[in-house]
């Protein structure tokens, strides 16, 4: 891998360690259990636009495996839902961007559409952890309130990415990461 990209990375990683730690820090209005923004996939969605679905694979796995050993949590409950969601979250986005032609555009509606369900996907995987680890599927009659979470939160990280990526085209910073 190149010096440039790997550095590159290396700074979306410690971006998406900071959003991790510094989302443990704000208090959620709507006190629902589970339900958290996902700043942090802002930067791994931002990894799948800019290069590729390995690299945003390897930006979401760093970022929970650094982020839960900073934070404390590495090995515990809390560590293996935020993987399996942050997995499963970045398999999603993957495909939509890849695979599917109409999600092709990476900015504009089909980017929030993307981030929505990357957010849907991130409950899914987690909610999909939590059964494994219980060993119960009864965890699954929470599915409809955190599918419903993630419509705002997937909605408010696709338009903080939209920002982001037109901040950085307009100040001409996005043609850097294709040189």
């Amino acid at each position: 891998m190149p010096t440039r990209k790997l550095t590159i990375i290396a700074v979306l990683v410690a971006q998406a360690i900071v959003l991790h730690l510094f989302e443990a820090l704000i208090p959620i209005p709507i006190p629902i259990p589970g339900v958290k923004l996902g700043l942090a996939n802002i930067i791994t969605l931002l990894a799948l636009v800019i290069f590729d679905f390995k690299t945003g694979l390897l930006v979401a796995f760093l970022r929970t495996v650094l982020g839960s050993l900073l934070s404390g949590t590495l090995l515990n409950i809390a560590f293996f839902l935020s993987f399996s969601g942050a997995i499963t979250a970045t398999c999603l986005m993957a495909l939509l961007i890849y695979w599917i032609p109409s999600a092709r555009l990476p900015s504009g509606y089909s980017l929030l559409a993307i981030s929505v369900a990357g957010a849907a996907a991130h409950n899914l995987g987690q909610l999909a952890m939590a059964a494994l680890l219980i060993k119960h599927t009864a965890i699954f009659y929470y599915l409809p309130i955190m599918l419903l979470s993630s419509v705002p939160t997937g909605f408010l990280t696709g338009l903080l990415l939209r920002e982001l990526l037109k901040y950085l085209k307009s100040s001409g910073q996005l043609e850097e990461f294709y040189l």
